[in-house]
C-alpha cells in the first residue's frame, strides 16, 4: 500500500499513475478526518457517489445496498492482483468485467473443454481495443456463439461469486447510465446471487475440507453404485486410475468449478473416490494405470501401519527377497519411499524384454504378493476395527487390477 505524507507544503507521496490520472483536474474536498480524506473531480460525467474499505464479508451488504436503492451504475472494486466492475441497471447486476485472466471468457471456455490452452494463448495476443477475445473465439476457434454466450453468462456470474471470498480491497461506485450491448441477461436477480454466493461460500468450505485441494487426484475405489447421474458416471469413468488432477477433471467432464466441486464430494462421501496428493505413477499405458491402483493403495494403508511399527516396511522389504521365482526377478532392486509406495520406474525395468501381456501379468501378480504381505502385517499389528476397512481395500485393489489386466479373478 502506498504510504502519503501531508505537511504544510501539500500532499506528498501521490504514485506517477495516480498523479497523470488526476492531472489539471479541479478537485473538490467531499470528506476529510484525521483518518480519512475524500477528493473527487466536481466535474467528472461519472461522479463517485460512494467509496470505501471492502472487507471480509461487506460483498453481500453492498450488493443489497445498490438493489434495494435501485441504483444504475458501475462499482469498481480493487483487489489484491487486480480489479473487477459490477454493472448495475436499475438494481440489477446485468454485466461485470474482471482483470484477473482465470475470470475472462477464455478461462471459462477453457475449463469446459471447449477450448485448448494453446490456441487461446494464440488469441489473447491477438487481443486489441477493437477486437474483442470473445470475437476471435468465434470466428477463429472452434466455438460456437451459442457456446460463447453460455460462457458469457458464466464469467459474469464468477466474477460475482469469486467476490464472496475476498477478504480485503476497496470499492467506488460511479453513477452512470450502461449501455446496452454491455446487459448479459443472467439467470437470477441480484437478491437470488446474493443468497447463492453465501450459500456457495459456505457449501465450498465444507466441500473442500474432504476434497483437500483442486491439484490432488481423485481415484475410484472401485465400489458399484447405483442411481448415478449423468455427470456423476462421466467423472467416475475418468477417475479409474487417478491420473486427473480435480480441476483437470472438471474440466474433462465439461462442467462448472463449483458444480464439479460438489459432485465431487457427493462421490467422495459415498466413498466411490478417494483423494490422493500425487497419482502414484509416472508410467504411461495399462501398466502405469495398475501402478497407480496398488501405489495408491499402499499410500493409504501406510500412515496407520507406520504409526503402529516404524519400521515394518523394512520387515516386508526382508520378506519380497524370499519370494519365489517370478516375483524377485520382478520386484529387484525395488525399495518402497517414504510414503509406503513402488517407484514404478524400476518395475517396470524389470519386465523390459517381455510381451506387453506377459508384463501386465507379472507386474499384477507381483504386486498382489507385495500387497498380501502388506495385509498380513495389517491383521497381526491393527485392531479388528482397524484393520477391517484396509483389508477391505486391499481385495478392491486386487480385484481392480486383474479386472483391469483383462484376467479371470
Amino acid at each position: 500500500m502506498t504510504e502519503l505524507r501531508v505537511d504544510k507544503g501539500g500532499l506528498h507521496g501521490l504514485p506517477p499513475a495516480v498523479c497523470q490520472l488526476l492531472a489539471d483536474k479541479p478537485l473538490e474536498l467531499l470528506s476529510a478526518s484525521a483518518g480519512h480524506l475524500l477528493l473527487a473531480d466536481p466535474q467528472a460525467a461519472a461522479p463517485v457517489l460512494l467509496a470505501g474499505v471492502l472487507e471480509e464479508g461487506a460483498i453481500p451488504d453492498l450488493l443489497s445496498f445498490f438493489n434495494m436503492f435501485r441504483k444504475s451504475g458501475v462499482l469498481n472494486i480493487l483487489l489484491d492482483g487486480g480489479s473487477k466492475s459490477l454493472y448495475f441497471q436499475q438494481g440489477e447486476v446485468v454485466f461485470a468485467t474482471s482483470t484477473f485472466e482465470t475470470e475472462d471468457i477464455g478461462s471459462v471456455l477453457f475449463s469446459l473443454g471447449k477450448i485448448e490452452r494453446q490456441e487461446l494463448e494464440q488469441l489473447r495476443q491477438q487481443v486489441t481495443e477493437v477486437t474483442t477475445l470473445g470475437k476471435l473465439l468465434v470466428e477463429q476457434a472452434s466455438v460456437t456463439p451459442k457456446d460463447l454466450w453460455s460462457a458469457a453468462r458464466s464469467e459474469v456470474e464468477n466474477i460475482v461469486y469469486n467476490l464472496f471470498s475476498a477478504a480485503r480491497g476497496a470499492f467506488y461506485f460511479q453513477a452512470k447510465a450502461v449501455e446496452q450491448e454491455d446487459i448479459v441477461r443472467l439467470s437470477m436477480s441480484t437478491q437470488n446471487m446474493i443468497m447463492e454466493g453465501l450459500r456457495r461460500l459456505d457449501e465450498k468450505a465444507q466441500f473442500m475440507r474432504k476434497i483437500i485441494s483442486l491439484d490432488y487426484y481423485p481415484c475410484a475405489t472401485g465400489k458399484e453404485a447405483g442411481n448415478l447421474t449423468e455427470t456423476e458416471t462421466r467423472m467416475l469413468n475418468l477417475t479409474s486410475f487417478g491420473q486427473l488432477k480435480a480441476r483437470d477433471l472438471f474440466r474433462k467432464s465439461a462442467v462448472r468449478e463449483f458444480d464439479g466441486i460438489r459432485t465431487l464430494y457427493d462421490l467422495l462421501e459415498r466413498d466411490l473416490l478417494r483423494m490422493y496428493e500425487s497419482s502414484g505413477t509416472e508410467i504411461e499405458g495399462v501398466l502405469g494405470q495398475i501402478l497407480t491402483i496398488y501405489n495408491n493403495l499402499f499410500r493409504e494403508i501406510h500412515l496407520p501401519l507406520k504409526q503402529v511399527n516404524p519400521g515394518y516396511l523394512e520387515e516386508i522389504a526382508l520378506e519380497l527377497r524370499i519370494l519365489p521365482q517370478p516375483y524377485t526377478f520382478v520386484l529387484r532392486d525395488v525399495v518402497f519411499r517414504v510414503d509406503g509406495t513402488l517407484d514404478g520406474h524400476f518395475l517396470v525395468a524389470n519386465l523390459d524384454g517381455l510381451e506387453l501381456r506377459d508384463k501386465t501379468k507379472l507386474l499384477v501378480d507381483s504386486l498382489a504378493e507385495v500387497a498380501y504381505l502388506k495385509s498380513m502385517t495389517i491383521r497381526q499389528q491393527l485392531s479388528a476395527d482397524q484393520a477391517r476397512p484396509l483389508i477391505s481395500r486391499v481385495q478392491e485393489s486386487t480385484i481392480q487390477a486383474r479386472a483391469l489386466a483383462g484376467r479371470d479373478i
